[in-house]
């Protein structure tokens, strides 16, 4: 049985039927889910991007738009969602992450930060489509690529989920809506 077990974006969990869910749980209190807006301005880039909550295409979302531009070492814009420890022990319960996505067509990537990673450029990548429709993205954990670290990912350790904008110059234009972890195994 596929179990999936959500949470929202930006406040109430949204996914009625997305993965054809026989359970659906909120993980974190309302209060909890706070999304931020991070750019290479950080490590002096300057690509601009700008983080909304609200409704697009008839979902309740977040969305990243902006520049990504590659002068001074730059490259990158992302929205964050830093989550608490006792969430991550649930994660490693489940096979991957399932997420309705909308956008202009191009490439983004899901960055995931362990307690694992000590430097701010390491992480765990994978990448996904966007197009004008929304439509339902899984990404297994077992798919996450390591990024500048030996260790491998382990989901029990999650620290951070990153909607990322990156490696090129391009407008971004992305929206996320009902996140989840899901389970492919019977339960």
């Amino acid at each position: 049985m596929r179990t999936l077990i959500g949470i929202f974006l930006g406040g109430v969990l949204a996914m009625g039927g997305v993965c054809g869910s026989s359970e659906e749980r909120s993980l974190l209190p309302v209060a909890e889910t706070k999304w931020r807006l991070v750019t290479d301005g950080v490590m002096g880039g300057v690509s601009v991007g700008e983080m909304r909550v609200g409704v697009r295409g008839g979902k309740a979302s977040v969305c990243l738009t902006g520049n990504v531009r590659t002068e001074n070492n730059g490259g990158f814009i992302q929205i964050a969602l830093d989550l608490e420890a006792g969430f991550a022990a649930q994660a490693s319960d489940y096979d991957g992450l399932t997420m309705a996505v909308l956008g202009n067509g191009e490439q983004y990537n899901m960055h995931l930060r362990t307690s694992d990673l000590w430097l701010p450029w390491q992480s765990y990548r994978a990448g996904f489509a966007s197009g004008p429709e929304w439509r339902t993205v899984r990404l297994p954990f077992a798919e996450f690529e390591p990024y500048k670290t030996g260790s491998t990912l382990r989901p029990v350790k999650l620290r951070r989920i990153g909607i990322v904008a990156i490696g090129r110059a391009f407008a971004a234009d992305i929206c996320v809506a009902g996140l989840a972890f899901y389970r492919d195994r019977e339960s």
